[in-house]
């Protein structure tokens, strides 16, 4: 498989000769708003470039998983350069309404036995937060794609380190796994999806696996650096497990 980082959770897997997008967050540098009541209000976003044209990002794509549809996974671009066509992957009916409402034509509910071209798709479960904040933030999911000649990829969407990410490495037991590690909040809440110590929790679950890092200092209410995650994990010994790519880089397992 090769895992491409491409800018917030947006990444480009190539698993058992298939290509996937998920999260398309597709739009221009500053296209949208930032979002409320959190840090750096003068920033619009995406805070920084797609680091590829968008063509190029799109070609050959066989499908696309959206794990939920806040804008920084699904955006307003995302919605009209996605040929309609395309196969597109959702969580739940709710979801699936709303991307077949955008004119997509071929839209399939994430199970925990769907499978593509051969490829097990198996949708886990997520929480985007903690306490009274999750209501607000709504539903989310994550992914595990099997295949005999792959490596168990395990894509964990926006959530926190809690019980279900837990179970789906315990059940599961992937050797490549992408955590949303940008430790993202509003002003009040708490973290939305995985800061330091969430990662450190997904190694000492998966000491065996490699983790990828994503969804870091891409759109306005970003709190977790690159460098300061990097910095965390060699004081805790862990540096090896942890992989923190910069937007374009891509890693072949």
């Amino acid at each position: 498989m090769n895992i491409q980082q491409i800018r917030n959770a947006t990444i480009l897997v190539h698993y058992a000769g298939k290509k996937f997008l998920i999260d398309p967050f597709l739009g221009e540098k500053g296209s949208y708003p930032p979002f409320p009541n959190s840090v750096r209000q003068d920033e619009k976003n995406p805070l920084v470039s797609l680091p590829m044209a968008v063509e190029k990002l799109i070609e050959d794509v066989d499908a696309v998983i959206v794990t939920h549809l806040h804008l920084d996974h699904y955006d307003e671009a995302a919605k009209k350069i996605l040929p309609k066509n395309m196969k597109m992957f959702v969580q739940n009916e709710g979801d699936a309404s709303s991307v077949a409402g955008d004119g997509f034509l071929n839209v399939e509910i994430l199970r925990e036995d769907t499978v593509f071209e051969g490829i097990q798709l198996i949708k886990t479960n997520g929480q985007h937060g903690r306490g009274e904040i999750v209501k607000r933030m709504g539903k989310v999911c994550g992914v595990v794609l099997k295949h005999s000649s792959e490596k168990t990829l395990y894509v964990a969407g926006d959530t926190v380190w809690n019980g279900d990410v837990d179970q789906a490495i315990r059940t599961h037991q992937p050797e490549i796994i992408v955590v949303n590690a940008g430790d993202n909040q509003l002003l009040e809440g708490g973290s939305l999806v995985m800061g330091k110590e969430d990662v450190y929790e997904v190694v000492k679950a998966a000491p065996q696996a490699k983790i990828i890092a994503s969804h870091m200092e891409a759109v306005n209410h970003w709190k977790l650096s690159r460098e300061e995650l990097k910095r965390f994990l060699e004081e805790n010994g862990v540096s090896e497990n942890v992989l923190v790519p910069e937007d374009g880089e891509e890693y072949s397992f």
